[in-house]
């Protein structure tokens, strides 16, 4: 049995908080009391205006694909290293940007590598996805015939894998948009740019001059990435990103890059020796998608979105393998400690850390 310590479970932390705790597929956020945000923006010196609400967001080691959470044996229901992994690469590349005069993030101070304190943004309604490559759904689309995706038109006779042109913007919605002609009310569904246009306040856009200030930034921030993975034999596939509005210490509203950049999780990244030997391999968690296809007993249940209630059944039922939990993180610590250039170390027991970090040194934990 595997002597590591996981963080599956990171939304019952004591915590003090002025809200119940906002728990997503990976992450929680905890929304700090007013007292406690103004305190550490006086006692940490945070350059974020005065009243700026503060959240902990603590990341957890377990593992989502196909918008479910998948389990392994001996009760390893994570993956170890991986909330690490991610929070470091992301760190990594926010920092990249800064140097690069890129737009800022929504990160104020990182207190654990499981740990993120971060202000409130206005999030933009869009998912904001770029691509250098065709693959995964966008070439089993192509291969079916469909030319138009999210209306940019590519040409006949792209092959599997194939480097495209240019980085295309393909976005799509975040979170169910209502009440607005031709956008299917469901999460993530392929939008335009005509749409989000027409529908600025809906997508939470101050402005048009916005919507291509979102699209320079997605598009050199991608950039920024595949250069410097370029110098490590790794190729830039595609990759998510997600943008908000906060007010600087003048007022000004200005756009920023929020939640991940560029991680195993928001991105597909490729070995690049193995793409020009002609085959693919993955250093992402498009790796453990790939697992999941060829081993679940029917592939259709992970990719037909009409048979969400299998699937969900599907991720309750299927214990991996603690071998394969392991081969996993591997994938993630690996390509982590590669583009930070030093080794991930993963923490005994997470949970203890963070909780003893958050009460010394920034008096947060509630003793009641």
């Amino acid at each position: 049995m595997t002597s590591y310590k996981v963080l599956d479970v990171n939304d019952d932390l004591p915590i003090r908080t002025k809200s119940p705790v906002h728990s997503g597929k990976v992450r929680s956020v905890y929304w700090l009391t007013d007292e406690d945000s103004a305190r550490l923006i006086s006692d940490k010196g945070y350059q974020v205006p005065k009243g700026t609400e503060l959240a902990i967001m603590v990341i957890s080691d377990r593992i989502s694909a196909f918008d479910c959470i998948w389990q392994g044996e001996n009760g390893l229901n994570g993956v170890p290293g991986k909330g690490i992994a991610l929070n470091t690469v992301a760190s990594h590349w926010f920092k990249l940007f800064d140097q690069a005069g890129l737009a800022g993030n929504h990160i104020v101070d990182i207190p654990h590598p499981y740990v993120w304190i971060v202000r409130k943004a206005s999030t933009v309604k869009v998912e904001a996805i770029a691509r250098q490559y065709i693959t995964g759904s966008m070439w089993r689309d192509y291969n079916k015939g469909i030319r138009n995706f999210c209306g940019l038109e590519l040409p006949d006779g792209l092959t599997a894998n194939q480097k495209l042109d240019e980085v295309l913007i393909t976005p799509s919605t975040k979170g169910i948009i209502t009440d607005v002609a031709d956008i299917p009310a469901v999460d993530d569904v392929n939008i335009t740019r005509d749409n989000i246009l027409n529908n600025l306040a809906v997508f939470n856009f101050k402005s048009a001059e916005d919507v291509t200030k979102y699209e320079q930034l997605l598009v050199e921030g991608f950039t920024l990435i595949s250069e410097e993975l370029a110098k490590l034999g790794q190729i830039f596939v595609d990759t998510k990103f997600e943008f908000g509005y906060v007010e600087d210490l003048n007022g000004t509203n200005k756009l920023i890059y929020i939640d991940e950049v560029g991680t195993p999780d928001s991105s597909r990244i490729w070995d690049e020796l193995a793409y020009q030997d002609g085959k693919i391999v993955e250093n992402s968690k498009e790796g453990f998608r790939q697992l999941l296809i060829n081993n679940v007993p029917d592939s259709d249940v992970l990719l037909n979105k009409d048979r969400m209630p299998e699937r969900e059944q599907l991720a309750k039922d299927y214990i991996l393998p603690e071998s394969v939990m392991l081969t996993v993180s591997d994938t993630y610590v690996g390509i982590a400690s590669k583009i930070v250039g030093r080794d991930i170390t993963i923490p005994a027991d997470p949970r203890s850390e963070v909780i003893a970090i958050l009460d010394e040194q920034y008096g947060l934990i509630s003793n009641s």
